[in-house]
């Protein structure tokens, strides 16, 4: 159980027999009446987000979650196979369970897979990862780096904005949050 006072930004909450996430909160203590928190709870597995009022001081449960890094090893169908890197077990994840992140997935990644009640609620890539490109227009002398963007094709089908001097072949990294590039490897 933990109380409404000790709310926190990233705080998991078990109400209605699913996990929200605490995304913000205010501590409101008005002139007259009692203290009340004000909290944006957003569900870890639909993404809907509510605001929900808790008296100061209210316990709720603590959603207990669990954080396993394992290895993605190999696509099996549709279903992306991941092997626990403490107990070498496999897990199998569809590209749902895995999210916008499931396009730039590489053999031998390893990645954070978050469960509660042995469901899987994330997964979590590098912040960053160096892919290949793979197709792009071709780049003329005179690009810039300030002179403007074109797509680009990754090695996993991604497809990015990248600067005019990018050409096919080259290793760039990508920050995997917002899908932008951040530079030559």
């Amino acid at each position: 159980m933990i109380s409404s006072n000790d709310f926190r930004t990233g705080v998991s909450i078990e109400l209605d027999g699913t996990v929200w996430r605490v995304v913000e909160f205010l501590h409101v203590k008005p002139g007259k009446g009692s203290a009340f928190v004000r909290t944006k709870l957003k569900n870890a597995q639909t993404g809907n987000v509510m605001e929900r009022t808790f008296r100061a001081g209210e316990t709720v449960p603590q959603a207990n979650l669990e954080k396993k890094t394992m290895q993605h090893t190999y696509k099996d169908g549709d279903d992306y196979v991941f092997m626990d890197m403490d107990t070498f077990e496999e897990a199998h994840l569809t590209p749902d369970q895995i999210g916008n992140g499931v396009k730039y997935l590489i053999e031998g990644m390893e990645v954070n897979v978050l469960y509660w009640n042995d469901q899987v609620l994330e997964v979590e890539l590098p912040n960053s990862v160096s892919l290949e490109v793979t197709e792009t227009d071709p780049g003329v002398k005179g690009d810039t780096a300030t002179g403007g963007t074109k797509p680009a094709t990754l090695q996993t089908g991604a497809t990015v904005m990248v600067p005019l001097f990018i050409s096919v072949g080259e290793r760039i990294r990508i920050d995997t949050r917002n899908d932008s590039y951040q530079g030559r490897d």
